[in-house]
């Protein structure tokens, strides 16, 4: 594993690798577990989202849908110029879900040297999402975030992802960046994957 890890590292720099997923999918998860094994940051648009929501005291995605593009970029893509960042690849979760936004993504990540080398998807069913989301409310382990309260919400977040971010997933996969990932496996056979499937592009790319 470690090997593996230190040739994708060779490969990824100073780049980027952007992960998504319907809601619950273990974007946030494996995407932190990945930054640790990768000396990488982690950058999630929710968290930036919901913390700018809440020190601006606007609530744009309480309902469950995608903030506008227009805040998205002024919210989110600055953080790809952060100075403390600068020297660090990135794995961001979710940045830029609304169809449209990823060239923007794209030039914004290459303009501050985190150039996205891979898109991930963790495939998995709505049913899936649904039985996490009603499991997680019975734990109450996903805090006070309120676009997690009711199904109703969950299933708006759902039906954006489908109409919105999947028509993002096939332009990445028309660039050669898709990599398709069963998330709907224990966690850690999920994160071995993601390796697996990352080590293989790296090689590829540094043959």
């Amino acid at each position: 594993m470690e090997t593996k890890l230190q040739t994708i590292k060779t490969w990824l720099g100073t780049g980027s690798i952007n992960i998504f997923g319907l809601p619950m999918s273990g974007k946030d998860t494996q995407g932190i577990r990945l930054a640790e094994a990768l000396n990488a940051k982690f950058l999630s648009s929710g968290i930036i989202i919901r913390a700018m929501e809440k020190e601006t005291k606007n609530k744009y995605s309480t309902k469950g849908a995608l903030i506008p593009t227009d805040i998205f970029y002024e919210w989110v893509l600055p953080y790809f110029e952060r100075h403390d960042l600068l020297e660090y690849p990135l794995i961001l979760s979710s940045v830029g879900r609304w169809s449209g936004e990823e060239e923007k993504v794209i030039s914004a990540a290459a303009d501050s040297g985190h150039h996205i080398k891979a898109v991930i998807i963790l495939n998995i069913s709505e049913a899936d999402v649904e039985n996490r989301f009603e499991a997680s409310k019975s734990l109450g382990d996903r805090g006070e975030r309120e676009d997690d309260r009711n199904i109703e919400v969950f299933r708006t977040r759902i039906q954006e992802f489908r109409q919105k971010t999947l028509p993002v997933l096939q332009y990445y996969k028309s660039l050669g960046l898709l990599v398709e990932v069963n998330g709907d496996q224990p966690r850690d056979a999920v994160f071995n994957e993601i390796v697996e499937k990352l080590y293989a592009k790296a090689s590829e790319s540094l043959a």
